[in-house]
């Protein structure tokens, strides 16, 4: 922020964005008492905040009505919440207090902005992660005022769309931070908008090549198929006419996240993105229509889809008699166009699509409403899920953002109770994990179960739809090998538990594995050792509770060896490190730093990369959209250093990459591919695997390139070659 006397010009377009504002509130307000109530907000903080700017040169007042814009348009909550937006950086930002935003505006104002107010300086306790000990205190309000998390995350979209002027390590950290929990976040509280833009300019930043190449695209897609969607729609719409179907069609093409994921994920190119075009049929039920009508409403129109073109077999999804955990409800299919291009289509209604798009807030709308029963709601039971984590005293600030960034990215299934009663479990439970959802005495007391009516041991995975029975003994109690297969924190928490009794004998069994372990490979145990998995597992506090939870079966030591080694005072230099060479140190450009690769991402010269300051004075570098970057830049945001242009070794350096590739098998194409890449580049392989199969042919080359440039050269020729239909950069 910067001091500087107002301009003419910054009073007009401070007036202009807040006429804006006052426009779209009024939509919001019972009145003109709680319109007043947002005028007096904004002169509040136009005076607090007059002449301060951000760094980007403009009026700091601008931050504040843009993320109460967001919080009217895109989340639809009332005079109290725009307000607190208006004000959310009053208290931090200047002298004011939330006593006198209390004496103003009353408690609740008082006590969303002071949900809001972030932390500023290092807690008394302390914290080894700020920003995790942030986001706990965040999401507390949870338990009084799920308000203060969405304005919260208004204010971390308007954070990203101006965060061009920030210093690219702080873009870093920030962007890191929103990928990691806010993204999540706002997915799982139904707020899609937000989502796919904070997704977007995550992906423009963190991958700006394959955010350009993407874009380009798409656009050029749009632009070759318009005349055929609009082919596709027009007997849609006119059949849904004649059955008495009054509702509205909206066209959709994939985000470029969505379709980076998709091609990361499926480690396929562009042109095998198959599903970039997707149509929204919002229906308008008539008045007093009930929750079953509507969903018959919408099989109705799922039929004339079905009728008019043909259906792409399993694309079928019902979430509208299985509502998603955030809420969301629609009939999805996937039909061909009369030319065979693959088209998604959404089926809601406009109670849906309000929900769908501005989430929890119109949810809780339509529940006021009594249109949404306390025992159907999904949402509901999530929040209740979160209080529970966040009530529990034993978990600490990271424990507690690793517990809920799990919990945000997970994926439920539908299983049934032998009664047929529905319940929702984490993607990957177990039967075990499934009985501590009935009752913690059913999971406790457990020995077997029966899935499908068939007997099966409780670590067995659990499917979507299958019917699951727990069958208990009266004498049973929980074994410490149910911690090696239990998925669940809850079911995890529930065996913990039970055994805390005997926590110094877990914490002695614990030592005993350690020791033996480390005997077997040849070194010594000592405290070095324990420091080492200390720093390697840093959500545990201290030795006894890292014994406890080896003792436990929680912390397995598969990967002590590369720790121990890692840990020894002298370390490989980077070289040995990633290409097994001889000890020669790498290069040091920048203030005399070592720069180590880090191995779970392999960056190379021209990615765009990502630095940790380590606490021997190196810094590790990542890919930009590395998970693991991404988390720790989440964690420990101060670690995070900006990496010189010159952070590349010298020049006779190489780098292993691999490359994966698709095609139709002919006579010569692999001495084609071979002759290229080693007499025209001049890279080295150090392997290749190609498997044909009745004409089609897969497999990698793992090779060394000494930059980005020449693997991009590379793909590209690779590409153009006769008969190769995919060429891609895979991970190791």
């Amino acid at each position: 922020m910067s001091y500087s006397e107002f301009t003419e010009e910054d009073y007009t377009r401070i007036n202009s964005e807040y006429a804006k504002l006052r426009e779209a509130a009024s939509k919001r307000c019972r009145g003109e008492s709680e319109l007043a109530v947002i005028e007096r907000a904004f002169e509040f903080a136009n005076d607090a905040h007059r002449n301060v700017r951000r760094r980007s040169g403009e009026p700091y007042i601008l931050h504040p009505i843009q993320v109460a814009l967001i919080v009217v348009n895109d989340i639809s909550l009332g005079y109290k919440s725009i307000s607190a937006a208006l004000l959310h950086d009053v208290v931090e930002d200047t002298d004011y207090k939330v006593e006198d935003i209390r004496e103003r505006f009353g408690d609740k104002i008082a006590s969303l902005v002071d949900g809001l107010t972030k932390i500023k300086t290092v807690l008394k306790n302390n914290s080894e992660s700020l920003q995790a000990e942030n986001f706990k205190r965040i999401l507390l309000t949870l338990n009084d005022d799920v308000r203060v998390v969405l304005i919260k995350l208004a204010d971390r979209l308007h954070n990203c769309r101006t965060i061009a002027f920030m210093p690219e390590h702080k873009r870093d950290k920030i962007l890191s931070e929103t990928m990691y929990i806010f993204i999540p976040l706002a997915h799982r509280l139904g707020l899609y908008s937000i989502k796919s833009e904070m997704e977007n300019i995550w992906l423009s930043y963190k991958e700006p090549d394959a955010y350009k190449y993407i874009e380009e695209r798409v656009n050029e897609q749009i632009q070759g198929k318009k005349e055929e969607i609009e082919t596709f729609i027009a007997p849609v719409e006119a059949a849904l006419r004649n059955q008495g179907i009054q509702c509205e069609i909206l066209k959709r093409i994939k985000t470029p996240y969505s379709v980076w994921k998709k091609m990361n994920t499926k480690h396929i190119p562009f042109d095998q993105v198959y599903d970039l075009y997707a149509i929204r049929i919002i229906i308008d039920p008539p008045e007093g229509t009930d929750k079953q009508s509507e969903h018959q409403l919408c099989i109705r129109a799922y039929g004339v889809i079905t009728f008019l073109y043909d259906e792409v077999v399993g694309r079928k999804r019902d979430w509208i008699r299985h509502p998603k955990s955030n809420g969301y409800e629609a009939l999805h299919t996937t039909v061909y166009t009369k030319r065979g291009v693959p088209v998604e289509v959404q089926i809601r209604t406009r109670r849906m699509n309000d929900i769908a798009e501005r989430g929890i807030a119109a949810h809780w709308a339509y529940k006021r409403n009594g249109f949404i029963s306390e025992n159907d709601s999904e949402m509901d039971r999530w929040l209740d899920k979160v209080k529970e984590i966040i009530d529990n005293p034993d978990v600490n600030a990271l424990e507690f953002l690793d517990m809920m960034h799990k919990d945000l990215t997970s994926s439920d299934i539908t299983v049934f109770t032998p009664k047929g009663e529905r319940r929702n479990v984490e993607k990957g439970s177990t039967a075990l994990d499934f009985a501590y959802t009935i009752h913690t005495e059913v999971g406790n007391s457990a020995i077997a179960a029966k899935i499908n009516l068939r007997l099966a041991p409780l670590s067995t995975i659990l499917r979507s739809g299958d019917r699951v029975e727990i069958i208990t003994v009266e004498d049973g109690h929980p074994q410490r090998e149910w911690l090696t297969f239990l998925k669940t924190r809850r079911a995890r928490s529930q065996v913990m538990d039970y055994f805390r009794g005997d926590r110094m004998q877990t914490v002695e069994l614990g030592e005993k594995m350690l020791r033996e372990q480390c005997e077997s490979l040849g070194y010594k145990y000592d405290d070095m050792t324990v420091q080492a998995l200390l720093r390697q597992n840093q959500n545990v506090r201290s030795k006894e509770e890292l014994l406890f939870r080896i003792g436990m079966g929680m912390l397995h030591l598969g990967n002590l060896q590369e720790i121990l080694k890692a840990a020894q005072p002298k370390r490989s230099s980077i070289l040995s490190r990633i290409f097994g060479r001889g000890e020669k140190e790498a290069g040091a450009p920048a203030g005399g730093k070592r720069y180590v690769l880090a191995d779970c991402c392999r960056p190379i010269p021209g990615d765009p990369v990502i630095g940790f300051l380590e606490n021997d004075g190196s810094v590790t570098i990542h890919k930009k959209s590395c998970p693991l970057a991404e988390e720790q830049a989440s964690k420990y945001g101060n670690s995070v250093v900006k990496v010189p242009a010159d952070w590349e070794l010298p020049e006779e350096s190489s780098f292993l990459v691999r490359i994966t590739m698709q095609g139709l098998d002919r006579v010569g194409l692999l001495n084609e591919i071979s002759k290229y890449i080693s007499l025209v580049m001049g890279v080295n392989m150090r392997r290749l695997e190609l498997r044909t199969e009745e004409g089609i042919f897969e497999g990698y080359i793992d090779m060394y390139v000494s930059g980005r440039d020449i693997l991009d050269k590379m793909i590209k020729k690779l590409d153009s070659i006769d008969g190769i239909q995919s060429v891609i950069r895979s991970e190791l």
